[in-house]
């Protein structure tokens, strides 16, 4: 690789951005690596407990707020925006189709996964088009270093995505922007090339601070149902559901059951109240279409499933990961917490014998969760 000069650069930079829309990405900003600012709210954050049993927070160290210790020679980060919000869930809503996702919060048997988990596994899907960046890069100016990530290593996405001009961090702690709302996974490429950063080029996307478009609106922080965001851009995971759904290996706490509802894998409530989640933009590719009819299943069809079904069903999916204990271990919980609202004779009666039929399940964990749920009965 070559000396870069400023016009080398800004040229690059340039055909950077239109490989990267070629490639699906709806956004694409550079930055610089300096992420000392973020450093000391980052050590709080985990001195305070709030990332619970997610030891990997810990484990990597400055690593996440050094990213030079992470990939060494990194001068430079490309940040991308890829929006996932499922093409059928907006077609052919006669209304606001965040009200159809409200609806199924308010049906008890009805079974809600993340909206981000109904298709493909978005790492796998972001990562390999920002490997196909890179190899456009490579091809353009010959071999250089880089790194892809895909929210797979100490990376503090977020504030990456906000230095590079893509986005604010909303009191969600999630990245917001005005044409786009929350409803987009986020990507990284981290390279060793001098490149002219968006606050150096282009000074109107130049670092927002948080909260910049949110004013004093506190949807987001209202709408949590365990009380997640304790303030505003900061989340104690402990109590947030996707934490308690997928990060959580063993027993969820007795005190948040309740407040689970029927949310099986991961929580959307904070997006859906977003005013800026109604500029959502649609997926712009078929991997993040639903399956297995995610958006339209019945907790008692899912909590059917062998493992064999399970893993059957969810290869290629972010779902398989937390394998079909906790899978089995959420829907209990769902169920108990059906069973403990208002219910048809008949619908009751179907609830429970669909955890009655499970109550020798192998798995401890599993056989817990089934008996509280079944106490409502």
């Amino acid at each position: 690789m070559g000396p870069f000069d400023d016009a080398t650069c800004t040229q690059l930079t340039q055909r950077i951005r239109e490989w990267g829309r070629e490639l699906g990405f709806s956004a694409v900003g550079i930055s610089d690596t300096d992420l000392s600012h973020a450093e000391a709210g980052f050590t709080q954050w985990i001195q305070a407990g709030y990332h619970g049993e997610m030891d990997y927070m810990v484990k990597h160290g400055s690593k996440r707020t050094r990213p030079a210790e992470l990939v060494p020679g990194a001068q430079r980060v490309i940040s991308v925006r890829m929006p996932y919000l499922p093409a059928a869930t907006v077609r052919g809503q006669s209304h606001d189709w965040r009200a159809s996702e409200h609806a199924k919060l308010a049906e008890p048997d009805r079974a809600v996964v993340s909206m981000y988990a109904r298709g493909r596994d978005y790492h796998k899907v972001v990562r390999q088009r920002l490997q196909k960046l890179a190899e456009r890069i490579e091809a353009q100016i010959g071999p250089f270093g880089y790194r892809v990530f895909a929210d797979s290593a100490p990376v503090l996405e977020v504030e990456f995505g906000r230095k590079a001009g893509i986005g604010w961090r909303g009191k969600h702690t999630l990245l917001l922007q005005r044409d786009a709302g929350s409803f987009f996974f986020l990507g990284e490429l981290y390279v060793d090339i001098p490149l002219l950063t968006d606050a150096q080029t282009a000074p109107s996307s130049a670092p927002q601070q948080d909260g910049a478009h949110c004013g004093h609106c506190t949807r987001c922080m209202n709408a949590c149902p365990t009380g997640a965001i304790v303030a505003p851009y900061r989340v104690d995971a402990r109590k947030c559901i996707a934490y308690l759904t997928i990060e959580l290996h063993g027993s969820i706490p007795l005190a948040l059951r309740p407040l689970i509802g029927n949310r099986i894998y991961g929580c959307d409530d904070c997006q859906l109240v977003c005013p800026w989640n109604k500029f959502a933009q649609m997926a712009t590719c078929d991997d993040f279409d639903v399956r297995n009819g995610l958006d339209d299943a019945h907790l008692v069809d899912l909590f059917a499933w062998s493992a064999d079904e399970f893993n059957r069903r969810f290869a290629g999916s972010a779902i398989r990961r937390i394998g079909h204990e906790r899978w089995l271990r959420n829907i209990a919980v769902a169920l108990g917490n059906a069973l403990r609202s208002l219910l048809p004779s008949a619908l009751r009666d179907e609830l429970t014998a669909a955890l009655r039929r499970r109550m020798d399940d192998s798995s401890a964990l599993v056989r817990e969760h089934i008996a509280w749920a079944l106490e409502a009965a």
